[in-house]
């Protein structure tokens, strides 16, 4: 059974834990927090009991959760065949868990990043074997999203490049292949430009978020809105993506107003703190006819 480590158990790396060991991976989680791994491990069981309530795997689902250990350190990602950093969209951070992951695993290692926004040409400045470095952005709920960028960064090797297609077709996704490296990968960048201007509405009372994301499944066929994505996701999240954009370049796509940095003020930081664009029960399901 191959090994995948998994850097980050917020609801990104929990995701991503829960698909390899879907898929028969055996999976090492590991955050600095103990109550974070609790709770992403406890997380992880809820999901895949409800996905074995409606028939959708093919196995016990306590055997996919006995297939993760959480650890607290990165030592044991010396043995992965994987290694997949999800921590906060964090430069410095994530350029910090790079080498520290440089020091620790074989060169032969491939080393991903599920960075939504800074270009992998930047996190691999920290590896002395850049061309191991790729970027593998899954998107949330990762357990029911089929969607992954393969995102190659300037020295990322054709073999690596490959290896990120092939193990994301693994876990049964489908790759979108990124050829060029630049701020935002594909996705997200066309996102950003449509979210852009659904704030900016939103702020000046032209509509409300309920409406435009009524409208964009209705009259675009969106399974779900942009306000319930960004809920989704964590606005905080939003936040920090939209800073590394603004750093990299990239402003064009970020709102002009402050609505998403007054919401995290505040502690609204959507589906996770009950209360966003949306209201939440203590579940996770949203409150019908809340703002």
């Amino acid at each position: 059974m191959k090994k995948i480590f998994v850097v980050g158990a917020g609801f990104m790396g929990s995701g991503i834990a829960q698909v390899c060991a879907q898929a028969g991976y055996g999976v090492v989680l590991m955050d600095v927090d103990r109550q974070v791994l609790d709770k992403a491990l406890a997380g992880i069981r809820w999901s895949t009991g409800k996905l074995s309530s409606k028939g959708l795997l093919n196995e016990p689902h306590e055997t996919i959760v006995q297939r993760i250990i959480t650890v607290t350190d990165l030592k044991k990602s010396a043995t992965a065949d994987w290694v997949i950093e999800a921590a906060l969209e964090n430069e410095n951070l994530k350029l910090e868990i790079f080498r520290e992951l440089d020091r620790l695993t074989p060169a032969r290692t491939p080393l991903a990043t599920n960075t939504s926004s800074i270009p992998i040409t930047r996190i691999a400045r920290a590896i002395r074997h850049s061309e191991r470095v790729l970027g593998l952005h899954f998107f949330g709920p990762v357990p029911f999203m089929g969607l992954v960028e393969v995102v190659r960064g300037e020295k990322t090797s054709s073999e690596i490049f490959d290896k990120g297609v092939y193990f994301v077709r693994s876990l049964g996704k489908t790759p979108v292949k990124v050829r060029k490296d630049i701020p935002g990968f594909v996705m997200n960048r066309i996102f950003s430009a449509a979210f852009k201007e659904c704030v900016e509405l939103v702020s000046e009372g032209v509509v409300s978020p309920a409406d435009i994301d009524l409208g964009m499944r209705l009259g675009y066929g969106w399974n779900v809105g942009p306000f319930e994505i960004a809920d989704n996701a964590g606005l905080d999240t939003f936040v920090r993506v939209n800073e590394s954009m603004r750093t990299l370049g990239a402003d064009h796509l970020v709102t002009r107003c402050d609505l998403l940095q007054h919401m995290v003020q505040e502690g609204r930081l959507g589906k996770k703190t009950g209360e966003g664009f949306y209201r939440y029960t203590k579940d996770g399901k949203k409150i019908k006819d809340a703002h």
